[in-house]
C-alpha cells in the first residue's frame, strides 16, 4: 500500500515527480502552472484557496496526486453550487471549507486524478474519500474531468454535465478558406463581414509566442486583462506576476494574439497550447471596433491551429454566439462527493434533471449546426 499524504504548496513536490505523472501535454496540468498560481499571489487564502493537494507515495517516490484545494466559496470554478451551499446554510450545516480538485480559474477539460497506473487512480480514490470523511468535510468535487477519470469514480460521485463550444478540425481543412467553404453561404458571409470590419479600422495582428512576447507585450495583455475584469466590476485574480511567470516558463505553450493600430497594442487574447489543442484563456481590448473580440478571440485563433495542425480551440466557456462561428456544443464533465446522505439523494435528484435539460439544449444546439452539411466531428460527438 501507498502513504497518503496532503501537500499544503506544489512547490514542496519537485517539478520532475509532478510532471512525470502527466498522460500528455495539457499546460493546465503542469508543475509551472499550478505552482506559478501559488506562488505568485493568484490563489490567496483570503480569497477562499487553500492548498490542499492529495498525493500517494511509494518508497518515497510520488505516483499518484491531484490538484486540490479546500475552498471557503465558490469562486473561480466556473461549476456552480451556490444553492447547495445554501440549503447546507438554511438546514444549519456548514458547507465549506469544501474539497476542490481542478484547476483554478480555469474551465479546461482533462485529466485530474494524476496516476502511475489504473490501480493507483483507484487507490487514491479511496484515500480523498477516506480523507474528507475523517476530516467531517461536506463533499468533495472533481471539475472538467477526463473520461477516463469520469469512468474511475464510482456511483457515490454524482455526475454533472454543462456544454462548451469547441472548434475541431475535420481533417481536411488546410486554410481558413477551406473552413470558410464548409459554412453555410449566411454564415460564410457573416465572418467574412465581420473581419472586413476589423481590417477596415486599420488594425493589423500580430501571433506571438512566448520566446518572442517582450515586456512591452506582457505589459500590454495584463492591462487589457485588467480592463476586462474592472468592466464587469469583477476583481482579477491573476497577478502580473504569474503573467511574467507564465511565459517564462512554459514559452512554447504560450500563444499571445495581439492586435495593434498604427503599431500600438489595442487588444489582444492570451492562450495556451498543447500539441493537438489551443486554449483561449484571457482577453481584453482598450478600444471598441465592430467585430474585434471575434476576431481576436476566435478567427486568428482558428488561423493559428490551421497553420500549425492543432485540431482543435477551445476558446473558453458559454457564449453561444459561438455556434455561428464554427464552434460545436461539447459536453464538459463534474463529479461530486457529498457527505450527508439526504442532502446527497436531493441534490442527486436535481442533477439528473439538469443532466436532462443539458441534453435537450445540447441537441437543440446540434440541429443548429452552421456548416452547410452539418459535418459530424469527434467534437460534437463527445
Amino acid at each position: 500500500m501507498s502513504t497518503f499524504r496532503i501537500v499544503p504548496a506544489l512547490a514542496d513536490i519537485a517539478a520532475t515527480d509532478w510532471d512525470g505523472l502527466r498522460d500528455g501535454d495539457n499546460p493546465f496540468l503542469a508543475h509551472a502552472f499550478l505552482a506559478g498560481l501559488e506562488q505568485t499571489g493568484s490563489l490567496r487564502p483570503d480569497w477562499g484557496w487553500h492548498g490542499h493537494h492529495p498525493t500517494l507515495w511509494q518508497d518515497g517516490e510520488l505516483v499518484a496526486a491531484a490538484p486540490g484545494y479546500l475552498k471557503t466559496n465558490s469562486h473561480g470554478e466556473f461549476v456552480f453550487d451556490h444553492a447547495w451551499a445554501a440549503a447546507y446554510q438554511h438546514h444549519g450545516q456548514p458547507y465549506y471549507p469544501k474539497w476542490l480538485i481542478a484547476v483554478p480559474y480555469s474551465p479546461v477539460p482533462g485529466p485530474r486524478l494524476l496516476a502511475r497506473t489504473p490501480a493507483l487512480r483507484a487507490e487514491l480514490i479511496a484515500a480523498i474519500l477516506t480523507h474528507a470523511r475523517a476530516q467531517q468535510l461536506s463533499s468533495v468535487h472533481i471539475n472538467f474531468l477526463s473520461a477516463g477519470d469520469y469512468a474511475a469514480l464510482g456511483a457515490e460521485w454524482l455526475p454533472r454535465e454543462d456544454v462548451q463550444y469547441h472548434w475541431h478540425n475535420p481533417g481536411h481543412w488546410r486554410c481558413f478558406d477551406d473552413f470558410l467553404a464548409a459554412l453555410s453561404h449566411k454564415k460564410r458571409k457573416n465572418i467574412r463581414a465581420e473581419r472586413r470590419l476589423v481590417g477596415a479600422a486599420g488594425v493589423e495582428f500580430r501571433r506571438l509566442s512566448g520566446t518572442q512576447i517582450g515586456a512591452r507585450e506582457r505589459e500590454a495583455m495584463y492591462g487589457f486583462y485588467l480592463r476586462t475584469f474592472f468592466d464587469k466590476g469583477n476583481s482579477p485574480a491573476l497577478t502580473p506576476a504569474f503573467f511574467e511567470h507564465l511565459i517564462r516558463a512554459l514559452p512554447e505553450q504560450v500563444v499571445l494574439i495581439l492586435a495593434e493600430r498604427d503599431h500600438e497594442p489595442i487588444a489582444g487574447a492570451l492562450c495556451l497550447r498543447s500539441s493537438d489543442r489551443l486554449f483561449g484563456r484571457y482577453w481584453g481590448g482598450a478600444v471598441d471596433i465592430p467585430g474585434l473580440h471575434f476576431e481576436t478571440c476566435y478567427y486568428q485563433g482558428i488561423a493559428y491551429c490551421l497553420e500549425h495542425g492543432i485540431t482543435t480551440f477551445e476558446p473558453g466557456a458559454q457564449g453561444e454566439h459561438k455556434i455561428a462561428r464554427g464552434f460545436a456544443p461539447v459536453s464538459t464533465h463534474s463529479r461530486h462527493w457529498i457527505a450527508d446522505p439526504a442532502f446527497a439523494q436531493a441534490i442527486a435528484h436535481w442533477c439528473a434533471q439538469e443532466r436532462a435539460s443539458i441534453t435537450r439544449y445540447r441537441e437543440h444546439l446540434l440541429a443548429h449546426s452552421p456548416f452547410r452539411h452539418a459535418e459530424t466531428t469527434s467534437a460534437t460527438r463527445s
